[in-house]
C-alpha cells in the first residue's frame, strides 16, 4: 500500500519543491490556473509574473505548476 500510494505522492511533492527553489527571474512558467508568464520578481512566498506588456500579477509560489522552455511566450 505504501509503495503504491504514499511514496509516489511524496516523490512528486519533493520534485515540486525542488522546482520552486530553482526558479529564477526570466523563467517562463505556468500557474495551476493556466496563466503563462515570465518571472519578473521573486520574494519568499510570492512571484511577480509579467503576462503581457506592462501587466504584472503576483501569485503564490505554490501556484506555479511547471516551468516552460524559453521562448514559449513568443509563440503563444
Amino acid at each position: 500500500m505504501y509503495f503504491m500510494i504514499i511514496r509516489p505522492q511524496q516523490k512528486r511533492a519533493k520534485e515540486h519543491k525542488q522546482m520552486l527553489e530553482a526558479l529564477s527571474k526570466g523563467d517562463e512558467v505556468v500557474t495551476g490556473g493556466g496563466v503563462l508568464g515570465k518571472i519578473a520578481g521573486i520574494s519568499e512566498n510570492f512571484i511577480e509574473l509579467s503576462i503581457a506588456d506592462n501587466v504584472t500579477i503576483k501569485v503564490q509560489k505554490q501556484a506555479i505548476s511547471s516551468v516552460m522552455p524559453k521562448g514559449t511566450m513568443k509563440s503563444a
